[in-house]
């Protein structure tokens, strides 16, 4: 699993059957901290995430699969989650009311 900020959606005419129905978003992975790190990774959303949004994912295909009741569909990555804060050493590094992301 990992954070990520929501920066984007994904439309395409090319869906294979499992899909069906999906919404697609594009994920840039963080830090708790609120660093990017990684590399963008296009994720199917389970949590009605939308772009500016932070979230947690699950980046691992059985997980996935089982997720969408797809034991042989081609999926890998899933927003499970949206985050409302994260408290890291005592502090909070990040709040979904404030508008910066940060306290």
């Amino acid at each position: 699993m990992f954070l990520a900020d929501v920066i984007g959606t994904v439309v395409s005419p090319i869906q294979h059957p499992v899909l069906d129905g999906e919404r697609m978003l594009i994920v840039r992975p963080l830090t708790p901290d609120g660093r990017a790190t990684g590399r963008t990774r296009i994720a199917i959303d389970r949590s009605q995430a939308g772009e500016g949004d932070r979230v947690l994912v699950v980046d691992e295909g059985n997980a996935g699969r089982q997720l969408l009741d797809a034991p042989d569909g081609p999926v890998k990555t899933v927003v499970v989650g949206v985050v409302d804060y994260i408290e890291l050493d005592g502090r909070l590094a990040f709040d979904s009311r404030n508008s910066t992301g940060a306290e």
